[in-house]
């Protein structure tokens, strides 16, 4: 089974009202995780193809269909990350190494990456508890010469993403990089890693 996703003037023209709306309620922000929540709300609704649950195979019968986003911040030892913006994860502060799976490949690498399906994937591995993700993007969010963080789109349904949606996708997460640094995020995230147990390294 292929994607196909329609890269068509309607999937542009929907990206680029998606990173006008996320750049306008950015704006009114205060607090840094709010204000990337709703980047990451923008994003969710606007990369991918939002009809990739309807092809046959793509969810399995009896799974839960969703849409997640959310973004991985690289703690100041740079030796983990955490879950500081959860849109639909569930499992917000939740933490991993800095080489696990495919967040820790795009941190380390600094290259954005689409899984269509997951299945096939050796680096996947599952972390939210509600269901499968079947698809997924990884955007490395860059802040001058350091990956600050990973952004992840990732939907229930297989072939929901494709290469273009890494080009588009990379505009939300440079977004998101600059307004994180504006509303001083690295002191927002030092107190929440201040505030967890100690790293293990589990």
């Amino acid at each position: 089974m292929e994607t196909s996703v329609p890269y068509d003037i309607a999937y542009y023209e929907r990206v680029a009202r998606g990173l006008a709306q996320a750049a306008a309620v950015s704006r009114n922000e205060t607090n840094p995780e709010t204000a990337l929540f709703n980047i990451t709300e923008c994003a969710r609704v606007s990369v991918g193809d939002p009809a990739a649950r309807e092809r046959p195979g793509a969810i399995n019968p009896g799974d839960p269909d969703f849409v997640i986003s959310g973004i991985f911040f690289v703690a100041p030892t740079r030796d983990h990350m955490v879950l500081v913006v959860d849109n639909g994860f569930d499992v917000r502060l939740a933490r991993i190494g800095i080489n696990d799976s495919r967040p820790g490949n795009t941190v380390r690498t600094g290259e954005p990456a689409f899984l269509a399906n997951t299945d096939t994937d050796k680096l996947f591995r599952q972390i939210i508890p509600k269901g499968r993700v079947g698809s997924s993007l990884y955007l490395p969010m860059w802040w001058g010469d350091r990956v600050i963080g990973m952004f992840n789109v990732a939907a229930m349904a297989r072939y929901t993403f494709d290469e273009p949606d890494t080009r588009t996708g990379i505009l939300f997460a440079n977004l998101a990089a600059a307004t994180w640094m504006a509303l001083g995020g690295p002191d927002y995230l030092a107190k929440i890693v201040a505030s967890l147990p100690p790293w293990s390294g589990a």
